[in-house]
C-alpha cells in the first residue's frame, strides 16, 4: 500500500497525512512526477473560544419526566493565521432540547471551538475543503466529549451527538453560496 509509505516518512505525534484520494495510487509514476510532499496535517493547539449552558428547565421550576427534542446546528469557518502554512479552524455548535409533546425549551448549549493547524502539502485548490472537511474531523470527538459533559453536569441525560458528515455539511455550505451568488446577478 503507497499510503503506507508516504505515512510512514510523516512521522508519529500528532501529525496526520491525507488518504490516498487523488495521489494515483501507482508506484511506477513517482520516478516521472516531479517530488511533491505528502500532505500533513499537525494539531498545534485547541481550545474552548466560549462555552454557554443554560438549564431553562431548572430556572422555571419545572420537573418531572422529560421526553427532549434535540436539534443541533454546526457552523464551520477557517482563517489564516500570520504564521506560514498555519490555520485556525472553528466549529459552532448550537443545540437546543425542546419537549416532546409541548414547545418547552429544556436546554441550549452553545459552544464555540477552535483548532490551531500546520497544514502542509495541500494544492491550493484543495485546501478550502481540507480546512472544512478534514481539520473538523480531528476536532470533532473533543467537541463531542465537551457536549457530554456539560449536558450530564447540567442535569439531564448526557448527549452524545452522532457523527457528524462534514462532506456533506461542506457541499451544503458550497450549494447555498453558489445559490446566493445566483440570486444576487440578476438584480445588478
Amino acid at each position: 500500500m503507497a499510503e503506507n509509505e508516504n505515512g510512514a516518512a510523516t512521522g508519529a505525534g500528532t501529525d496526520a497525512t491525507t488518504g490516498g484520494q487523488g495521489q494515483g495510487g501507482q508506484g511506477g509514476g513517482e520516478a516521472t512526477q516531479p517530488q511533491q510532499a505528502a500532505p500533513t496535517m499537525k494539531v498545534l493547539g485547541q481550545f474552548v473560544r466560549d462555552l454557554s449552558f443554560e438549564n431553562i428547565l431548572a430556572q422555571k421550576g419545572l420537573k418531572g419526566e422529560v421526553q427532549p427534542d434535540i436539534r443541533v446546528q454546526v457552523a464551520l469557518d477557517a482563517k489564516k493565521r500570520q504564521s506560514e502554512n498555519q490555520y485556525e479552524v472553528g466549529m459552532k455548535l448550537n443545540v437546543a432540547s425542546r419537549q416532546r409533546d409541548g414547545d418547552a425549551t429544556l436546554f441550549l448549549l452553545e459552544l464555540d471551538y477552535v483548532g490551531l493547524f500546520q497544514v502542509e502539502g495541500v494544492p491550493e485548490n484543495q485546501l478550502h475543503p481540507f480546512l472544512l472537511i478534514q481539520c473538523p474531523q480531528m476536532l470533532f470527538p473533543f467537541v463531542r466529549r465537551i457536549v457530554h459533559d456539560v449536558t450530564r453536569d447540567g442535569g439531564f441525560p448526557a448527549l452524545n451527538l452522532e457523527q457528524i458528515d462534514f462532506v456533506g455539511l461542506y457541499r451544503n455550505q458550497i450549494l447555498a453560496q453558489q445559490q446566493k451568488k445566483a440570486a444576487e446577478q440578476p438584480a445588478s
